[in-house]
């Protein structure tokens, strides 16, 4: 019998592996593969996409996104995040939601070694954890580079201990036990050496039942956060979006089962001009499901593809 819950492929041309060293003296990098339009505008900045937690550049909403945006003739960067991608289990450190230092070293790389695509900037796009990301490097003042044109948050959870108690609801159960399976595969993935702290913390990984437990125990301490809540206050995007001054899109739906509504509902969007929220009824997390002509359905692409070029239509 056929799968017909298989996830889409999106295929792509081929592009250019990139590897962007770490500077922090950890010895890591991420990974990232570079596609260049077979027509390039000079005027159109390169879209650098970023995958949510367990993702990497070959997410099918990241290939989705990536296609959409070289038929309008922009270069297109899929990173990977620390420890995702071809990365997973050979970096000392991984990624987690307020880690925007890593992305600030990416773009001083493409600025400095990739100019050529980075001539007309980059817009940063970023899907659920990436997108609370995102919006926190974009509100973080003099620390943004200035190779930043504008940015994308899709499904962003803005308040993380929001996010992390609604994980805990019946329904969302099913869902929670898959992703906290693939966060620590991709923890455990990396050696601990026996007798160090991160073999403590490690241990911690295989006892957690919970991604708040996860949180607390392995995230919170291996990054010098006393718990969970204070990793959650530190790095939440919602006490960072009041100081975006640069064009940034903010794409979220209501009934997105993992993220609660109301941060997006409670923030005063129209005393920020730079933010232009996109907030509809229906989509889901990183869904938005949209109709073809025969009646079918498509996922990824579709609605949330055109919302990303439409936008990027607006900085020629």
């Amino acid at each position: 019998m056929r799968n017909t819950l298989r996830r889409p492929w999106h295929p792509l041309p081929a592009g250019q592996a990139l590897a962007f060293p770490m500077d922090d003296g950890s010895g890591d990098s991420l990974a990232g593969t570079l596609h260049r339009p077979p027509d390039p505008a000079t005027d159109r900045p390169l879209v650098l996409l970023i995958h949510g937690l367990a993702g990497s550049e070959d997410s099918p909403y990241i290939r989705a996104a990536a296609g959409a945006a070289l038929s309008h003739g922009h270069a297109v960067l899929r990173l990977n995040l620390r420890g995702a991608g071809p990365f997973v289990g050979r970096t000392r450190q991984r990624y987690h939601a307020g880690r925007t230092a890593d992305v600030r070293a990416v773009l001083a790389h493409l600025a400095r070694d990739l100019p050529d695509v980075a001539a007309a900037g980059v817009v940063v796009v970023g899907y659920s954890l990436a997108g609370n990301m995102v919006l926190k490097l974009m509100g973080e003042g003099e620390a943004l580079p200035p190779v930043v044109r504008a940015a994308v948050a899709v499904s962003a959870p803005i308040d993380l201990s929001a996010t992390s108690r609604r994980f805990l609801r019946p329904r969302n159960r099913p869902y929670h036990l898959w992703l906290l399976r693939q966060m620590k595969a991709e923890t455990l993935a990396t050696p601990a050496e026996p007798g160090s702290a991160e073999a403590g913390r490690q241990a911690a990984v295989r006892r957690a039942r919970t991604i708040y437990a996860f949180d607390n125990d392995y995230v919170a301490p291996a990054n010098g956060w006393r718990d969970a809540e204070e990793y959650y206050r530190v790095n939440s995007a919602r006490r960072f979006m009041s100081a975006i001054t640069r064009p940034t899109l903010v794409i979220h739906a209501l009934d997105d089962p993992w993220i609660a509504p109301e941060p997006y509902l409670d923030f005063d969007w129209a005393a920020h001009p730079a933010l232009l929220p996109l907030i509809v009824t229906k989509g889901g997390h990183v869904g938005f499901h949209a109709a073809q002509e025969n009646g079918g359905a498509i996922l990824g692409g579709g609605w949330l593809d055109r919302c990303l070029v439409r936008f990027l239509e607006t900085l020629a």
